[in-house]
């Protein structure tokens, strides 16, 4: 199966979803966190710079979680709504 190339808006997607988790990490340490949620420290880092731009959703249910953040937050985010995903509808 070949994967398909990310699109620009996929993309900054995933940029915004990294600056939510870099966000909500605020003072807590990068590697505590991504111990938390069950992945590498270099995972969530490339995560939080956008250069993992399109991680599992596992991956983010596990981090939403770490982090306390409503997976609606995460996915308002995604979508670039800013909002929970009934008040984006």
């Amino acid at each position: 199966m070949v994967r398909q190339p990310l699109t620009p808006e996929q993309i900054e997607a995933g940029r915004r979803l990294g600056a939510l988790l870099r966000q909500a990490r605020a003072g807590r340490d990068l590697a505590d966190v991504a111990r938390a949620a069950g992945i590498s420290p270099e995972t969530l880092r490339k995560i939080e710079t956008g250069r993992l731009p399109s991680p599992g959703f596992g991956t983010i249910i596990c981090l939403g979680e770490a982090l306390d953040l409503p997976v609606q937050e995460l996915a308002a985010t995604w979508l670039g709504s800013g909002l929970p995903l009934e008040a984006a509808s």
